[in-house]
């Protein structure tokens, strides 16, 4: 209201004018003003200057950002931790189009359809950005008849969401997937994705987290037992998977008042989704008067006491957490669901505070770290026999894995170091560029990463102090008396500690203080 009464006020008038005006209205705070007066000078940016001319806007588009050299590192080192642990379970890894036909698509994602960046018409093909990886992964071992593949793929896909990049959440971000497709015996390749998430989590040291399970079978005969119509098994689906955003209110609400469900079903729902436990919790409802009626709901409680059987033997049942309450939206899973949530200590997982009726955001930073499943079916949807091809995967929410490590690194007082150089190349006295190109040519040669300043003459003082600010650990300094005795100076950045070095013995000093480093 006050943007457009302050558009309103502020038409005609110069800038100055305009605050006047606002500051002689009662009820205005001074924040209001600071705020309209930012979008005024956003539009007046946009509609050009006191000169008339357009101006543009220089900014990155919304849910998206740049990163800095700084970010990129950390970025960098927590790739290598996923893609060692992928490569360490026997990945390989494949890359798809960023682009998909429209088709291939559409009618994948359930309510989250309409998140998809649809292109406009390139020559007669309607494209859209991928929204995930998992469906064009099945796209393409259903148009290379590939039925038998364990892969990695790290891309960056694209989702027409509310950003709210403070919890790591964009338009254009990463993901890290890892998926098992291929017929095998039940449960041994899903508890491998659930220990993959535990070995990632606990390898980058992200603080605690629990690992949510469920099966689609076990939430689809509750819907059934507890008198859901058939027609609106998705749909509801789709509204207990808000459980960890809302409390168990709004998501009740939803359900009786927008989804047309009965005040009876949703209140015996509301009973099931509040249970959590482990091998125990299977084997107490699949005696459960309800539940044990329907066989696909047994069939799903069966197999989630045989995964709990697996992940005691990769000890990670400390983590793992059997939760009624998991839904996951996504219309293609078919079997068992998982999801990773960061906790803080001491508290209690969200589906219970979403119970008590308090905000999850505030017992979870970040939200979800990692999500996976089954999804036994979606390779059938491309094939033209409809051959289907079992899979099961996991996803690695890397964007707000990032956001942690940033403002973890932010906390701390190490430095992150931007740059590999293990020894800068420098020089104490004048006209010695072609002597310090020299020797830097031959560390190269050996492999060794070295940096020389691009200056004839730089100042010794200012190449140590760059090699402090960089944290590169060694300087290997070159003077006229040195080069007469065939040595260089080698310098310990850290303690300042310097020593003769033969110049024939420099590749080798530098390989071992670097390795011991």
């Amino acid at each position: 209201m006050l943007g457009t009464f302050c558009v309103r006020v502020c038409s005609g008038f110069r800038a100055t004018s305009c605050v006047r005006t606002l500051h002689s209205l009662p009820g205005i705070t001074v924040a209001q003003i600071d705020e309209e007066v930012a979008k005024l000078l956003e539009l007046k940016v946009r509609l050009g200057g006191d000169d008339g001319k357009h101006q543009f806007v220089l900014k990155t588009a919304k849910g998206t950002r740049d990163y800095n050299p700084k970010q990129m590192a950390i970025r960098e080192k927590v790739f290598n931790t996923i893609i060692s642990c992928f490569k360490r379970h026997g990945a390989e890894t494949i890359d798809t189009p960023v682009f998909e036909l429209k088709e291939t698509l559409t009618g994948k994602y359930g309510e989250d359809s309409k998140l998809i960046y649809d292109l406009k018409d390139q020559g007669g093909e309607l494209l859209s950005l991928r929204y995930d990886l998992t469906v064009p992964f099945a796209r393409y071992l259903a148009m290379n008849k590939i039925t038998n593949i364990k892969r990695y793929h790290i891309a960056k896909v694209y989702r027409r969401d509310n950003p709210a990049m403070t919890r790591g959440r964009y338009r254009e971000f990463y993901q890290c997937d890892f998926d098992i497709a291929g017929q095998y015996d039940a449960m041994i390749p899903d508890a491998e994705c659930l220990k993959i998430v535990h070995e990632i989590l606990s390898e980058l040291d992200l603080g605690d987290f629990r690992i949510k399970v469920n099966d689609r079978r076990i939430l689809d005969g509750m819907f059934a037992v507890c008198g859901v119509p058939d027609d609106k098994f998705r749909t509801i689906c789709s509204t207990v998977d808000k459980l960890d955003k809302m409390p168990w209110e709004e998501v009740k609400k939803e359900m009786v008042n927008e989804k047309g469900l009965s005040e009876e079903a949703a209140d015996q729902i509301g009973e099931y989704v509040s249970m959590q436990g482990g091998m125990d919790l299977a084997e107490r409802l699949l005696q459960d008067q309800k539940m044990s009626q329907s066989k696909l709901a047994c069939a799903g409680l069966s197999d989630i006491k045989l995964l709990f059987s697996y992940l005691q033997l990769f000890q990670v049942t400390d983590k793992v957490v059997f939760d009624l309450s998991l839904a996951r939206g996504l219309d293609y899973y078919t079997g068992i669901i998982y999801e990773a949530v960061l906790t803080q200590a001491g508290v209690a997982p969200v589906s219970n505070e979403a119970q008590n009726g308090t905000n999850a955001e505030e017992s979870v930073n970040v939200g979800s770290v990692a999500g996976g499943g089954r999804y036994d079916g979606l390779v059938g949807m491309f094939d033209p026999k409809g051959r289907k091809v079992p899979c099961v995967g996991v996803s690695i929410g890397i964007e707000r894995v990032f956001s942690i490590m940033e403002q973890k690194a932010e906390a701390s007082a190490e430095k992150v170091r931007t740059t590999e150089v293990q020894v800068m190349v420098a020089s104490a006295q004048k006209n010695l560029l072609e002597e310090r190109l020299r020797l830097v040519t031959e560390l190269w040669n050996a492999g060794i990463k070295a940096e020389v300043m691009y200056k004839m003459n730089p100042k010794l003082l200012s190449q140590l102090q760059h090699c402090e600010e960089a944290g590169i650990p060694l300087v290997a300094i070159l003077g006229e008396q040195e080069l007469k005795d065939g040595v260089v100076k080698l310098r310990v950045v850290a303690t300042r500690e310097e020593m003769d070095i033969a110049r024939t013995d420099l590749i080798s000093e530098i390989r071992r203080r670097t390795s011991e480093a």
